[in-house]
């Protein structure tokens, strides 16, 4: 897990806006990465509106923390901070600023009534400059502050805990139905968001969504178990154990990034490496890592349940190939890297070990995504 003193803070006012310009990028880009998976048939339909609508969700975080440290660096008459970014590990911003955000979140009200409006703030900026020839920091740092509140205040926004929400996928008969279930974290120990689903099939009398013993339970379960550390075949058979009338079929998680930049972070291997070697200009050096983790059942076991009942159990396929799958806890693991032309020319030409599997998707100067 990573430590606060490895966390960077971003003082500077043009670094700073930089680096929520980088992301800005980056994230937009997401959304056609995913449709070019759907096109390939990696993805359907449905994922993919899952997929993008988190992806969204990190965008006006994103957009919420540059309105937050718009002002960095200046002299706004308190001290304020900056922002913390992983620079060591993942590139993201450090846990701690989802955080507070979501508690600031919690107050945005009580803010927004004790403050003057924008145009309030506009207006007396203008005297400012017009009558005192001055640059109205403070009243800039009042606005931004506002304007950040604001965005909390919408509640789109990609949070330290999204919970889970279900949707109902169809009917095997009568007794048994299938619905996906899919939720996010901003996961502590990464710095990174991380979304899963779960496919599963529901034998219990009343439908999970309108049960109100078990769906509150399996909320509760899923979150407490969306742990990185934790390995998909760890979470799939607690949960299948925990309720005997839920039957986990499908189990994935996608880790978004670590983000790579030759600007803003120092991690170590190839990929800073090949960004270096690139020499691209402001705005192309970056790389962001895409990890998909997938978990299926192969077949379903009874197990005696109390004296006189038998239960259904799952048994979970792992990755046969030296042994990878005992490793990983997966059926399935798949990484993939987003980057522009320009640094996907250089990994090319550099051919790092290791790179030959991973999937590359390379964004052009006009930001169409194609896949290598």
């Amino acid at each position: 897990m990573n430590t606060k003193a490895e966390h960077t803070g971003l003082t500077d006012l043009f670094a700073s806006r930089r680096y929520f310009r980088k992301f800005e990028t980056i994230i937009s880009h997401l959304g056609r990465v995913a449709a070019v998976m759907e096109a390939e048939g990696g993805l359907n339909r449905d994922e993919v509106k899952i997929l993008t609508r988190y992806i969204a969700e990190m965008t006006f975080t994103f957009r919420a923390l540059s309105l937050k440290y718009l002002l960095v660096g200046r002299d706004t008459g308190r001290f304020f901070g900056s922002l913390a970014i992983d620079a060591r590990e993942s590139g993201f911003p450090a846990a701690d600023e989802i955080l507070t955000m979501a508690s600031d979140a919690q107050q945005a009200e009580r803010h927004l009534a004790n403050s003057p409006s924008a145009a309030e703030l506009k207006k007396q900026m203008v005297e400012v400059i017009v009558g005192d020839r001055q640059v109205p920091t403070k009243l800039q740092f009042a606005l931004s502050q506002r304007l950040y509140y604001e965005e909390l205040r919408t509640g789109h926004l990609f949070w330290p805990r999204n919970d889970p929400e279900i949707v109902w996928t169809g009917n095997i008969n009568e007794r048994r139905r299938t619905f996906r279930v899919h939720w996010a974290v901003y996961d502590s120990g990464l710095n990174l968001p991380v979304i899963y689903m779960m496919e599963l099939e529901d034998s219990g009398r009343t439908a999970l969504p309108k049960d109100q013993r078990r769906w509150p339970e399996v909320q509760a379960h899923l979150m407490a178990q969306s742990l990185g550390a934790l390995k998909l075949v760890t979470i799939a058979k607690g949960f299948d154990e925990d309720f005997a009338d839920l039957h986990p079929k499908r189990l994935r998680r996608f880790h978004v990034g670590p983000m790579y930049s030759s600007a803003f972070t120092t991690q170590p291997g190839p990929v800073s490496q090949v960004l270096a070697a690139a020499r691209a200009p402001e705005g192309q050096d970056w790389a962001l890592v895409w990890t998909e983790e997938e978990l299926r059942s192969e077949r379903v076991i009874e197990e005696r349940h109390g004296w006189f009942s038998t239960v259904e159990r799952e048994v979970f396929a792992l990755d046969p190939f030296a042994g990878r799958g005992a490793e990983t806890g997966t059926t399935r693991l798949e990484r993939s890297i987003v980057l522009p032309q320009r640094a996907f020319q250089s990994l090319e030409e550099m051919n790092p070990p290791g790179f030959g599997t991973v999937r590359k998707f390379v964004v052009s100067p006009s930001g169409r995504v194609l896949r290598y």
